[in-house]
């Protein structure tokens, strides 16, 4: 009997020893698993790239000069005062624009403004350059005015123009697409951002152009600056801008729209055209409005001689209260070209204001800031004065820049200096392609004659739409 409690007690002593070397043995595996780095595989996931399909390249003009009263049975009435003559061209080898045109909405007054489409060539996207040009002399409305045609715009800002006793101005909107626009103007004055009852859900219909005069949306406001924010479909907003004093017509512009706030804004190719003291003239024929729309900051506003390295003036630094424009003296300079450079610490937008004098027969202009053009890109000089372009290059480097005109007739090669600027004369009624090779440039056109006066900026090229990735 005691033999097998000996003999048990040696088995089952046997059986914890065993168990106990297994279960260290265990852990010991799995330390040396958990330490030891394991064999892995290495697999890169599979990626295509598709470049999706391109689409059409749509530019919408400003369209003819229109004008506000003649008729007495209707004070507010608009009637066309004089037709605008479209200057459009594509890329080489490409076939010719699409030609529409809109209809004013809600009104019977003719023929509106021209809508011109590219659409795309053997897959590859086909740019297009238009600009405008009309000239009136009458009892009410006197002046040249030139602009750009653009693309349509979910958001864009309008800075010029006036609220003030004397000025008739119009904000245009125009629905190139196929679908309507509902849209919010937002206007900031002295007393901040405002939304007017006559800027809310404005509706633009489907291939129209919607005329709002600009008094009864800031009727009294010394400087305006309107935001256009669209819904449903992009638009193409500009601003006709006209003044009368005392009975005089004091000229007319179309004034483009800026498509963004920026912490800096170049504006190119500022004419003027009469010296401080000469007869007619003035000391506040310059103007620059600003406005930094959602913070305060500080802008610092340089202006400088095209072809020229030190500034025409001081560098002047100017507050700015958030949502309330600014507008600054830049009177005093002598005849020439200029670049107008602001820069802050906070996204603004800017423009500035040129007039030939202030009596019959003078006009005005606005110049908008000229955005930074880094691929080949097509513009067109409308008829009319003269037209210059005016290079700026933004950059320490310097800037090698081809300019050719579309039929081939023209071709210039130009180095523009680093941080410098130069001006090359230009034909009327011709599409030029803007390259500045491997390099940036900043371009806008002037056209500047007896008692006429217009700019428009040089926008870069749409951008080829990029490849998607894919991962299957």
């Amino acid at each position: 009997m005691s033999d097998r409690r000996v003999f048990r007690w040696a088995t089952t002593s046997t059986r914890l020893l065993a168990g106990t070397v297994v279960s260290a043995a265990a852990v010991v595996a799995v330390v040396t698993a958990v330490t030891l780095p394991w064999p892995t595989v290495a697999r890169e996931p599979a990626v295509v790239a598709a470049q999706p399909a391109p689409a059409a390249s749509v530019v919408a003009c400003d369209g003819p000069l229109l004008t506000v009263g003649r008729d007495v049975a209707q004070a507010g009435a608009v009637s066309i005062a004089a037709p605008q003559q479209v200057t459009s061209g594509v890329d080489e080898g490409a076939a010719p624009p699409e030609e529409t045109v809109l209809a004013f909405d809600g009104q019977d007054l003719g023929e509106g403004p021209q809508v011109l489409t590219a659409p795309p060539q053997d897959r590859q996207r086909v740019d297009v350059a238009a600009a405008g040009a009309a000239i009136v002399s009458a009892d009410d409305l006197a002046g040249f005015a030139a602009s750009a045609c653009r693309p349509p715009l979910l958001e864009s800002w309008l800075v010029g123009g006036s609220g003030e006793t004397g000025a008739a101005d119009l904000v245009l909107l125009s629905n190139p697409g196929v679908v309507p626009a509902t849209v919010q103007l937002t206007v900031f004055g002295a007393a901040g951002a405002q939304t007017p009852p006559g800027g809310t859900d404005v509706v633009v219909a489907a291939g129209t152009q919607r005329v709002i005069p600009l008094a009864g949306l800031v009727l009294g406001e010394a400087s305006p600056v309107v935001r256009v924010s669209a819904a449903g479909a992009p638009v193409h907003a500009s601003l006709q801008a006209s003044i009368t004093r005392t009975l005089t017509p004091g000229g007319v512009d179309q004034v483009s729209s800026i498509p963004e706030p920026l912490a800096e804004q170049t504006i190119t190719g500022v004419a003027v055209t009469r010296a401080p003291g000469a007869e007619g003239a003035s000391e506040v024929a310059t103007l620059l409005r600003i406005l930094a729309p959602s913070a305060d900051t500080t802008a610092s506003i340089t202006v400088t001689p095209v072809g020229r390295d030190e500034p025409a003036r001081e560098p002047e630094d100017v507050p700015l209260v958030a949502g309330e424009p600014v507008q600054v003296d830049l009177g005093g300079l002598p005849v020439g070209s200029y670049t107008v450079h602001v820069e802050a610490g906070e996204p603004l937008v800017a423009a500035v204001w040129q007039a030939t004098g202030f009596e019959e027969g003078d006009d005005f202009a606005w110049y908008t800031p000229s955005p930074v053009v880094a691929v080949p890109s097509l513009f067109a000089a409308p008829g009319g004065p003269p037209p210059a372009l005016t290079l700026v290059n933004p950059d320490a480097e310097p800037v090698d820049v081809t300019l050719s005109s579309e039929d081939g007739s023209y071709r210039l090669e130009v180095t523009v200096p680093g941080n410098g600027s130069m001006t090359a004369r230009l034909s009327p009624r011709t599409v030029y392609l803007l390259d500045p090779g491997a390099g940036r440039i900043r371009a806008g056109v002037s056209l500047t004659g007896d008692g006429a006066l217009a700019g428009m900026s040089v926008w870069s090229a749409d951008a080829a739409a990029p490849d998607i990735i894919v991962y299957p």
